[in-house]
């Protein structure tokens, strides 16, 4: 390490953030209230892989309990953000409904008895009721439904800027085409050589999306085999004269597919989830091709043209939950990772126990109240050990 690496103010920090996506910027949002922080991002622009491709949904039924609790406690930020975070909504009004045909019923009322131990307001409707919500609809592939009324359309755009605006304002710094190149670790400090430059922090935050286990290794930290899976989403143009507005999002009980109204025409998934390398994601043509059949199978539509289709890469730890905390092999060096496909709607609850368990080695109040443990959320857990706590920086942010 040279003595540059020190001296410079716009090489160090207190933290450093690998990884400007929607993790990376909410974690640099609440950590800068309490220390100096440099994010490090290697493409030319923020949010260029999963975060610019997300469904854009919010719901508190989908993903495992954890994964539900951490929605739950994100709905007040996104609801009602800070003043000055966003100049506009980050939420509107959409609902959820979620069909079954026949064959899925047992399937439904098992999901639906689940559903309502989180989020009461989920209720069971008559196949006539979702068919006149979503009239699109085939009367014999619909055989039972249910809906989350206070599902919403969420800003992913709005949030993930908001969350960088505003960590920006807090003193962070933002480097972008800085992809990393080696870290070692020298000392109590963390050494990060870029294409951008060297950096330098007692802390790194690995938010590295699919790229998570690729920055562990560099910094010889073992791997958690985390899984990248890729999603394919396309847009397809609704007949004339149908009007989709209004529409809740729909979702097939086994996750089949979802479809829902996006700028006058029709966002479709086939709800893929095929392991890739961590790469910039494309759509594979079968996928798109599943994804149309099972559209067709369940509406009336006929699609002629996918006007456009694209790919996002998910990243899942192995058991399906965030990862959040220290690693135990490895001072300094902290997770926040595996969001799977629940890292839009978790954002604000994950930034906040971030920097919680940073600053404080413990997770925030309203999260515990949930019924969520530091533990749950740890690495170590993935190891069969006891979550870590780095004691330096305890004592560096200590109040």
């Amino acid at each position: 390490m040279s003595a540059v690496s020190f001296k410079a103010a716009e090489t160090t920090a207190d933290v450093l953030i690998v990884g400007g996506g929607i993790a990376g910027a909410g974690a640099a949002y609440e950590v800068a209230a309490f220390a100096s922080v440099i994010v490090l991002e290697r493409e030319s622009h923020c949010g260029y892989h999963s975060t610019g491709r997300s469904a854009a949904s919010f719901t508190e039924n989908y993903g495992g309990a954890v994964v539900r609790r951490l929605a739950i406690a994100s709905r007040g930020f996104l609801a009602a953000p800070p003043e000055g975070f966003s100049d506009h909504a980050l939420m509107a009004p959409s609902g959820m409904l979620t069909i079954a045909r026949t064959d899925q019923l047992e399937l439904l009322a098992e999901q639906l008895a689940a559903a309502q131990t989180l989020v009461p307001t989920i209720h069971e409707i008559d196949v006539a009721a979702a068919i006149a919500r979503v009239p699109i609809l085939r009367r014999d592939y619909v055989a039972g439904a249910y809906v989350e009324p206070h599902s919403m359309e969420l800003d992913v755009h709005g949030l993930h800027h908001g969350f960088l605006r505003a960590a920006r304002a807090r003193g962070a710094r933002v480097v972008v085409n800085a992809g990393v190149e080696a870290i070692e670790r020298t000392g109590e400090h963390w050494i990060v050589t870029t294409a951008a430059g060297t950096f330098c922090a007692p802390i790194i935050v690995n938010a590295a999306g699919a790229w998570a286990d690729t920055i562990a290794e560099l910094a010889q930290v073992p791997a958690l085999g985390l899984v990248p899976k890729r999603r394919t989403a396309f847009h397809v143009t609704l007949p004339s004269g149908t009007e989709g507005r209004g529409w809740p999002m729909v979702s097939d009980v086994a996750e089949e597919f979802y479809f829902k109204p996006d700028a006058g025409q029709l966002f479709v998934s086939p709800a893929d989830a095929t392991p890739s390398r961590p790469v910039d994601a494309s759509p594979e043509d079968l996928d798109v091709a599943q994804g149309v059949e099972r559209l067709e199978r369940a509406t009336l539509l006929n699609v002629e043209r996918v006007s456009r289709a694209w790919a996002g890469l998910r990243t899942f730890a192995p058991d399906g939950t965030p990862v959040v905390g220290f690693d135990s092999t490895a001072e300094g060096f902290f997770w926040l990772a595996g969001q799977g496909g629940y890292g839009i709607k978790t954002a604000p609850s994950l930034s906040r126990a971030c920097a919680s368990l940073i600053r404080d080695r413990r997770l925030p109040e309203d999260l515990v109240r949930l019924g969520i443990a530091a533990a749950d959320l740890s690495p170590d857990r993935l190891r069969g050990r006891p979550a870590a706590a780095d004691t330096l920086s305890n004592q560096r942010f200590a109040s």
